[in-house]
């Protein structure tokens, strides 16, 4: 328990942090008022520099995870990455009532800003995707993604004061709701189907099932329910409708936010969900990496092929920047499905190809392009939230015509970023498509990558117009009256991720080799099970006993 505690210690100083942000954004002060970004920024970074500090070997080998190298990398990402996500918004929440108070034109009320809110909101969504990496059960698992969600609801509304935005939060919540439902409900049936609620006891159950003739109904009805709950949170058919409308409605830093963490957050439950799923045992009874059951495949297999196609053909009928960006991330998500059917390598046994981490899989894959999403993301809609148009956000393609003559910078920034999405040689962007394809090629799924490369062709046509509108196009009369916003943070993130789209293929050995240490579990813990001839999903006193697991982060 204290090995727990002590790993959650992130979690902990951003949900303490939450409470200080929220106190501030109230102040009558308007110095304490606009530190409230900065603290926000400080927090995630120290929460981040903690991370490194408590996963030790040794604590994560006692903690009771399937995955214990996975939140070393997803935290990481997920903290230094939503520390980039607050710059975009720096100084743009609450800019005109400040205003406003500055001027005299209105008296201070707390009740009024939301600056404070927002960011407190924002500190809790992120706690709750990195408390997901230490989820030992089902119950950890789903109350961690409703604090992902719930506070996203809420920072829709309030984010802007357009009516746009509280239709879309409405749309948002009752959506989401459902989808909690549906997943809920999955895991009841995860539960019934093996007879605990612990990660690692489903694992051992699942492989057992598989060693004796195959995952049985009612463990793959709930993986099932669960795999449509958490197509919600990434934004994957058939639950992706909501995305076009929350995205548009959403100020456009909220937009990035919502491109990124929540998706983050639902792949790496399915990450944690599916690897249950992804084991069986060999002749010696040891737990060895399998292909997941094949109506699980199949299903995974339509839902990739559908998200990646409906994503890309609805952004081709886009004028909307915000619109089309929400269906390149719908598309996305498809692409990103290809490493979780590929899953982790198949190995003879722990400790043999894939001992030493090199072993292209699946799981490695998509991690890896889960980091250059987070990057491309920022890149490409850091310049909608630096520029303006007349105090309000840019919208269509019109507004970024001829953008290099006056906003160089955000110019290449937004094209460097288009040019990665599409995943043009030599950026970032290239090389994580091209371990992904070559992980599905590599376990069969050859279709699938061929459908996946088309997918990626159509995209050019609409990313080829965020790439030439801004560089090529004359500018028009909307194009003209363009503006930098106020704060200089937003054009710094997006130069700054941008230069790193085309510098990190040079790092691409290290971003690989922690992708493999993260799926740690996958391919370097031993599970040995004592043999048993019971059947599943009894309860009491015959159960199976709690499998002895050997972790070794190491190479």
């Amino acid at each position: 328990m204290i090995n727990q505690l002590t790993l959650i210690l992130p979690e902990i100083l951003l949900i303490v942090g939450a409470v200080v942000v929220t106190v501030l954004g109230v102040a009558r002060s308007k110095v304490w008022r606009d530190a409230v970004p900065t603290v926000t920024v400080i927090l995630l970074l120290a929460s981040c520099f903690l991370v490194h500090v408590v996963s030790t070997e040794d604590r994560l080998s006692q903690a009771p995870l399937i995955m214990p190298g996975l939140g070393l990398y997803a935290k990481t990402l997920l903290l230094v990455g939503a520390a980039a996500l607050v710059l975009l918004g720096f100084g743009l929440i609450d800019r005109k009532l400040e205003m406003a108070f500055a001027s005299g034109r209105a008296a201070f009320d707390p009740i009024r800003v939301m600056r404070g809110e927002y960011h407190s909101f924002l500190l809790l969504s992120v706690a709750g995707a990195c408390l997901l990496c230490n989820a030992p059960d089902l119950i950890w698992l789903f109350l961690a993604i409703e604090l992902v969600s719930l506070p996203t609801y809420i920072m829709v509304a309030t984010s802007r004061a357009a009516r746009r935005a509280q239709e879309a939060a409405v749309k948002y919540f009752f959506l989401g709701a459902m989808s909690s439902a549906i997943l809920l409900y999955g895991f009841a049936l995860l539960y019934g189907a093996t007879g605990t609620l612990q990660l690692s006891g489903i694992r051992e159950a699942f492989a057992m099932q598989a060693a004796q003739g195959g995952v049985g109904t009612l463990g793959i009805i709930g993986l099932t329910m669960v795999i449509l709950g958490l197509c919600y949170k990434i934004s994957a058919a058939p639950m992706h409708i909501y995305a076009p409308d929350v995205y548009e409605g959403a100020a456009t830093p909220l937009t990035a936010f919502l491109a990124f963490v929540p998706k983050a957050a639902g792949f790496l439950a399915l990450i944690l969900l599916l690897s249950t799923a992804s084991y069986t045992l060999n002749a010696a009874n040891e737990m060895v990496a399998a292909r997941l059951p094949q109506p699980i495949m199949a299903l995974l297999w339509m839902v990739s092929v559908l998200t990646m196609t409906l994503g890309n053909i609805g952004a081709l009928l886009q004028k909307s920047l915000k619109r089309m960006l929400a269906y390149s991330s719908i598309a996305h998500s498809g692409y990103m499905l290809i490493g979780l059917i590929a899953g982790p390598a198949i190995v003879d046994g722990f400790g043999g190809s894939n001992a030493g981490g090199s072993a292209l899989s699946g799981t490695n894959a998509a991690l890896f392009y889960l980091l250059s999403y987070a990057i491309m993301n920022i890149a490409t809609f850091g310049p909608l939230a630096s520029l303006e148009r007349n105090g309000e956000e840019i919208e269509t393609l019109d507004d970024i015509a001829g953008l290099r003559q006056r906003h160089p910078g955000m110019a290449a920034s937004l094209a460097i970023g288009a040019a990665s999405l599409i995943g043009l040689p030599p950026l970032l962007g290239f090389w994580a498509k091209l371990y992904l394809f070559a992980a599905g090629i590599e376990r069969g799924q050859t279709i699938l990558v061929i459908i996946a490369a088309v997918n990626s062709g159509v995209s050019v046509y609409y990313y080829l117009k965020l790439l030439s509108e801004p560089l090529v196009a004359a500018t028009n009369a909307r194009s003209e009256t363009i503006s930098a916003s106020p704060s200089m943070w937003p054009r710094m993130a997006s130069i700054v991720t941008a230069i790193m789209l085309v510098v990190a293929p040079l790092f691409l050995t290290k971003a690989l080799d922690a992708a493999n240490a993260a799926s740690a579990a996958d391919a370097r813990t031993a599970v040995r099970v004592a043999p048993t001839t019971d059947t599943l999903g009894v309860s009491g006193d015959d159960q199976p006993s709690a499998p002895e697991v050997k972790v070794g982060l190491g190479n």
